[in-house]
């Protein structure tokens, strides 16, 4: 390797392992050295964690700057005909310029040929995330010093919280806490995307999950929001049960959980995963396509084994399950998607952070990071729950009656279509979308809090309206996130990429072309374009159903209204700055820095179609199929978002129905989505309420058998310690208190002979010598 290019390696993997670190060196500080020389009334708190994120973005951003770029090993978003190369690549062809870095900060244990490693692995997609997170972290970090004002007192009123006499709970102000929690959320989410292996990402995935819990339960006074994030963790757990699973499955079958393979200072080279099940190339199966053939690298001068090592089929897609699984469970697909909406019982920012940047993006990005790992019928699987969410999502946020509620309803709706593109083959398009999506919905929930704070904490619907006279910067920002959430734009068929759009646009038509493309060559899976297309238009009617509901009309309310003004400019700051990536992130679509930065790292093998008859037939689409498809799938998803938000402009913006006619109209299918498909009921019926009888159960066992038991055995020992301490008193204590009183005794008899006169001592002398000569006479023998 050039000692240009290993320079620059040890720069990237500094300014990237600086940026992950100083989160942490914050939330060390906020927790146990801001208190030394600040207060509950200070902001210092929350300017360190400003001031340690900000760094984090600047670091990512000359990372950037230093990461190689150019061809070589690198593939390119053209043609995808290349593929990143790994360290050991690098070795043998040192001219290759590589696409993806890694290695390992120190060794955590060895077993044999395997062992577990605290690593690194950087690529376009690391970097890209870092700048997206840090970006999204640090406007959330600076809103949340306006939004989190109030908290800087020692008599905090939480007027949602209420004591036993039904008074508002009063407490201390939690600023400087809620931003020590943020800098450890930010500092997981830092590690995750790092991390070189996949039990590192496992780690670094509970720790999110664990800064979450507190997150949501920052309020934790109500019960509402101890509720929200005991489910939050509980549901997690289920997907990362499965997770754990798919990782056993590959530490026993694969031997290494390393993401890229690396060569040590002898220039021994250890396989890495994506090396080893997918090489460059496809899949290789067994000749009776019952078994993985696994690509181990081979040291010079090595014979090749008569019969390659193998991964049993089922159980390669076994650990692709696995892994879906977990991913599932953070990004809040169906049927785990429950936790979300109700996460919204934390504070508008922590909403911000988990539901754009951080948490769920988690999911998406784990699926995309293992995609070499996942076979073909894993990958369906991934489309159809995506598919399946992103309308379960999208109809429910169609009655949802709160601001924050619609907008968590969205991130699962998009969080579907993220899972859908990459099930379909489309890589490029899911992690697009995914970093779109995280400028606009953050935008969105940042400007529900300015509404929010605005509104003095209030955000049902029917108590809102005409807010765009009060706050017209808010109600501009929120209008430039519905338009990107909607993916409104004019499409230009002929050159898509070249579409004048907001961002949204250019990612869900790059999603809506790899369906549409992935249904041409398997039209038995049509639903798997139909159903985002669907779900395009619901997205436009929620969306400018929440946007003129709140900011168009007559003010429902009069005293929220009155009382409404203009967020400072500490809120206003983020919104412009988040407004402005939501417009222009995309422009140019395909040919856009974001999307090109991105598609680097796209595994070689999505480059071409491909077809797998490892269990039945699928047809994955290549680059040229996408690309075919863009033209339509652009003018079909613009057609029908205005079609949708045609429909609900002129249904909630001239009103032509009153709102109790509305509700009138389906009944039925309305309280079925307000009861948000039941899963709630389902999940009570068919787990809570028979862990509950179950429950109740061993309370009846424990009081009825087990207690009396317990204490009827208690009642025995107390007895029989009770006869063991008359023991003890009667002959133990009282064999030793009797030696005790004879020796005493003894002693003062003896004592006696201690008179101090030496004529007595010179005669009993006397006596004892005359005895003795006595004794040896009468004891010698003849």
């Amino acid at each position: 390797m050039p000692e240009t290019a290993e320079t620059s390696h040890l720069i990237v993997r500094n300014l990237l392992t600086a940026a992950w670190l100083l989160p942490l060196a914050a939330f060390i500080a906020q927790v146990y050295a801001v208190e030394c020389w600040s207060n509950r009334l200070s902001r210092a708190s929350g300017l360190l964690g400003c001031a340690a994120i900000g760094g984090s973005l600047v670091l990512s951003l000359l990372a950037v700057a230093f990461f190689p770029s150019g061809s070589g090993s690198a593939h390119t978003a053209d043609d995808g005909s290349n593929h990143a190369a790994v360290d050991a690549e690098h070795e043998a062809h040192p001219s290759a310029t590589p696409a993806a870095l890694a290695g390992r900060y120190y060794t955590l244990a060895r077993f044999g040929d395997s062992r577990l490693e605290l690593g690194w692995y950087v690529d376009s997609l690391t970097l890209v995330l870092f700048v997206v997170i840090g970006l999204i972290a640090s406007c959330v970090h600076v809103f949340s010093l306006g939004y989190l004002d109030d908290e800087r007192t020692e008599d905090y009123r939480d007027e949602h919280a209420h004591a036993g006499d039904e008074q508002p709970v009063s407490r201390a102000g939690r600023f400087h806490l809620f931003f020590a929690y943020l800098s450890l959320f930010c500092f997981s989410m830092f590690g995750l995307v790092l991390a070189g292996n996949l039990l590192q990402v496992f780690a670094f995935w509970e720790l999110v999950g664990f800064c979450s819990y507190l997150l949501i339960g920052f309020y934790r006074e109500r019960p509402s929001a101890v509720r929200a994030a005991n489910k939050a963790i509980l549901v997690n757990r289920v997907g990362d049960f499965g997770f754990l699973i798919g990782l056993a499955v590959l530490w026993t079958s694969v031997g290494t959980l390393q993401f890229a393979t690396e060569v040590d200072s002898k220039g021994v080279t250890a396989s890495g995963l994506f090396e080893q099940v997918r090489g460059d190339g496809q899949l290789e199966l067994s000749d009776d396509s019952k078994s993985v053939v696994l690509q181990r690298h081979l040291e010079a001068g090595d014979e090749p084994a008569p019969t390659r090592p193998t991964i049993a089929y089922t159980l390669f897609v076994l650990a692709g399950l696995g892994i879906v699984a977990g991913s599932i469970g953070k990004s809040a697909q169906f049927p785990l998607q429950t936790w979300l909406p109700d996460a919204m019982e934390g504070p508008t920012p922590v909403s911000a952070l988990v539901h754009s940047a951080t948490m769920v993006a988690a999911g998406v990005y784990l699926v995309a990071r293992c995609y070499p790992l996942l076979a073909p019928e894993v990958l369906l699987v991934v489309a159809y729950v995506g598919a399946a969410t992103l309308f379960i999502g999208a109809t429910i946020a169609l009655t949802a009656t709160e601001l924050k509620q619609v907008l968590a309803f969205s991130t699962i709706s998009q969080l579907g279509y993220m899972m859908l593109a990459l099930g379909v083959g489309g890589w490029g398009a899911g992690v697009f979308h995914l970093s779109t999506h995280a400028f606009f919905k953050s935008l969105l929930f940042l400007s529900a809090g300015s509404v929010i704070l605005a509104c003095h904490h209030e955000q049902r619907l029917d108590r809102l309206g005409g807010l765009r006279h009060r706050l017209p910067w808010t109600a501009a920002a929120m209008l430039i996130g519905t338009l990107a959430v909607t993916g409104v734009g004019i499409p230009n068929p002929w050159a898509p990429g070249y579409s004048l759009a907001l961002s949204g646009f250019h990612s869900k038509d790059m999603v809506l072309a790899s369906a549409l493309a992935f249904v041409r060559l398997n039209p038995l899976h049509s639903l798997l374009y139909l159903v985002p297309l669907a779900g395009a238009g619901i997205t436009a009617v929620y969306m400018f159903r929440l946007w003129l509901k709140v900011f168009v009309g007559r003010p429902a309310d009069q005293h929220v209204f009155e009382h409404a003004k203009e967020s400072p400019p500490v809120v206003l700051i983020p919104l412009a700055v988040l407004a402005f990536f939501s417009v222009f992130s995309a422009v140019g679509g395909e040919s856009s820095w974001l999307y090109r930065g991105l598609v680097t790292s796209e595994p070689a093998f999505v480059a071409a179609s491909s077809t797998s008859s490892a269990i039945w037939p699928i047809t994955h689409p290549g680059h040229e199929e996408i690309h075919a498809a863009h033209g339509a799938a652009g003018l079909m998803v613009w057609l029908v978002a205005m079609a949708g938000a045609g429909i609900a402009i002129w249904i909630f913006g001239y009103q032509p129905f009153s709102a109790d006619e509305l509700r009138a109209t389906f009944p039925r299918l309305r309280q079925f989505l307000l009861d948000r498909w039941r899963f709630d009921a389902l999940y009570d019926l068919a787990v809570v309420q028979p862990v509950l009888r179950i429950s109740r159960q061993a309370i009846a066992i424990d009081r009825t058998v087990i207690d009396p038991l317990l204490h009827g055995a208690s009642r025995l020992l107390v007895q029989l310690a009770g006869w063991g301490r008359r023991i003890d008193e009667l002959l133990v204590d009282g064999a030793v208190v009797g030696i005790g009183a004879w020796t005493w005794r003894s002693g003062e008899r003896l004592r006696r002979l201690q008179s101090g006169q030496l004529r007595q001592y010179v005669l009993w002398l006397g006596l004892s010598v005359v005895v003795l000569f006595g004794v040896v006479t009468w004891m010698r023998p003849g």
